[in-house]
């Protein structure tokens, strides 16, 4: 059988390494997309070749900018071939009370984690649905499911992941494409792990499992969508959150 292509957007993060890395385990060619102001690529390239993982192709873009995803996944198909699943994982945050919030912080938010579904799916999911197979796997978040003080834009635009991701699903379903949603808690990425220890500490004790996720799990729930014994589940939302939330 063919191999198997999967890009995945922020994979230069704490999660998007670690989806990248559950994809290159499972035998899947995989092409890291990024942003152009991340600076750290060589190094991230080189962390990547020193765990064993020396194939990743890259692409860079913003994912915000549609003529940006267009030419990241030619770029993607031009290195490894056409594009069999997509991770729509990159992902930011503004975070502030809404008293306080300003349009730029909304904008900025919606655009790069809702927007850029859109943006990225758009170059795909024909592609797929005329080749009869396919794979797209959004990045939502528990705050997504349950909302979260102080995130009404991040809580909006990941409430419009799983939308998207149901809306979707019943679009293609019988073409051979599958569109999921994996919503998760707090991972245990360097970006958290930055978090005032207080405020951490506080965190982990609201959780029932009293950990972070690993983001190795979240990389397993990945390869596990994007398995063939997968293809019976679309229009799923995922929740891996250690019990803080039930939907």
């Amino acid at each position: 059988m063919t191999q198997r292509v999967a890009l995945v957007t922020g994979a230069m993060g704490g999660l998007g390494t670690a989806i990248c890395q559950a994809f290159a385990k499972d035998g899947y060619k995989v092409v890291a997309a990024y942003h152009p102001q991340f600076d750290n690529k060589d190094e991230w390239l080189k962390e990547m070749a020193a765990a064993g993982f020396k194939d990743f192709a890259c692409v860079a873009g913003d994912v915000s900018n549609i003529d940006d995803c267009k030419k990241m996944v030619a770029d993607a198909e031009a290195a490894a071939g056409p594009v069999d699943i997509l991770v729509n994982n990159a992902g930011i945050t503004r975070d502030r009370f809404f008293a306080k919030m300003d349009k730029d912080q909304w904008d900025a938010v919606i655009s790069t984690n809702l927007t850029s579904l859109f943006n990225m799916t758009k170059q795909v999911a024909a592609k797929m649905a005329e080749r009869g197979w396919g794979r797209v796997i959004n990045i939502a978040s528990v705050n997504g499911v349950k909302g979260q003080a102080g995130q009404t834009n991040y809580s909006a635009a990941k409430a419009g992941v799983i939308g998207f991701s149901k809306a979707l699903a019943q679009e293609v379903a019988t073409k051979g494409v599958t569109v999921n949603a994996i919503a998760p808690g707090y991972v245990a990425t360097k970006m958290v792990m930055a978090i005032r220890e207080d405020v951490l500490k506080g965190i982990i004790d609201s959780i029932p499992m009293k950990r972070l996720a690993k983001p190795e799990e979240i990389g397993a729930l990945c390869s596990y969508l994007a398995s063939e014994p997968a293809g019976y589940m679309t229009g799923a939302t995922l929740n891996i959150n250690g019990g803080l939330h039930f939907q």
